[in-house]
């Protein structure tokens, strides 16, 4: 089985057009959407969810109101600042927890005199398997200010991973996070190519060099392609012979079109439409040597 994760240096590159477009030339990939944090590859495919699964990782603490004897000892060893106290109508003090600010230490849970501190797992999110247009999907949803994104990209990529097995399909594709941190490391471990999208921007460059350092440490085989190149010619040239510098292969440029837009509007990807750049993208794929029948 081969797995090709799409990564960038930074949001908002084209990653995942790209993405959804290779997806459809591939005809029979699994498909997984590891930008956990902000996904979107599911305006383009319009997924329809057949399992949707609860994702928990980590702990918090919980104050059980009716034992508590309100003694401050929660208070006094909390280093986050979770720990809040109000006062009552009655004059009475009461205590409870930020869940946003509460990191899991359960240094509360420790120390409390009375053991009045719950801590449960955290529930941090949703995973989804679905079915698109152009096969399976599996995709998530972090909830708002949880943590432990690479947890739930590991748990997205074993899935794919799985129903490309069960399916007996011969590539998945994987719509990863931008930037260098954990959850990229957990899209791209173990991956048979990444593919790095970058801009002809001094942004672009310096984002392409961290990412490019990234992969050779995981000794990970990387192709480079610059979209909307056209926007600046002498700097395409300039991150294309930096990228060869890092032992990195160039499959492509894909030039700047507005058709783009249009697909987005439309919940398609380019290569669905008659969009200019879609030859561009069909050669990459090529390039790529990658089959997915």
């Amino acid at each position: 089985m081969q797995e090709l994760v799409v990564i960038s240096g930074k949001g908002g590159t084209g990653k995942t057009s790209i993405t959804a477009s290779l997806a459809v030339l591939a005809k029979s990939a699994v498909v997984a959407d590891c930008d956990v944090d902000a996904a979107d590859l599911h305006l383009v495919l319009s997924p329809q969810i057949k399992e949707r699964h609860q994702f928990y990782a980590g702990q918090e603490a919980v104050i059980r109101q009716a034992d508590c004897i309100a003694c401050g000892a929660c208070l006094a060893h909390c280093r986050f600042d979770a720990i809040k106290m109000t006062k009552q109508s009655s004059g009475e003090l009461s205590f409870y927890i930020d869940p946003i600010a509460c990191e899991g230490c359960g240094v509360c849970v420790r120390f409390c005199p009375v053991k009045a501190i719950d801590f449960p797992e955290r529930r941090c999110g949703e995973w989804f398997v679905s079915e698109t247009r152009i096969g399976p999907m599996v995709h998530a949803k972090l909830g708002i200010a949880a943590e432990n994104s690479g947890k739930l990209v590991s748990t997205v990529r074993q899935s794919a991973r799985q129903i490309a097995e069960a399916e007996k399909r011969s590539l998945v594709i994987v719509d990863g996070p931008p930037g260098i941190g954990c959850p990229v490391i957990a899209s791209i471990t173990g991956a048979t190519q990444v593919l790095v999208v970058t801009e002809p921007t001094v942004s672009g460059e310096h984002d392409l060099e961290r990412v490019l350092a990234l992969t050779r440490h995981f000794n990970i085989p990387t192709a480079v392609c610059v979209n909307k190149w056209d926007l600046n010619p002498g700097m395409t040239d300039h991150i294309e012979k930096k990228a060869r510098k890092s032992k990195a292969r160039i499959v492509g440029r894909i030039r700047y079109d507005l058709s783009v837009t249009k697909a987005q509007i439309q919940a398609l990807s380019v290569i669905e439409t008659d969009s200019p750049c879609a030859v561009d993208i069909k050669n990459i794929w090529n390039k790529l040597g990658l089959t997915g029948d």
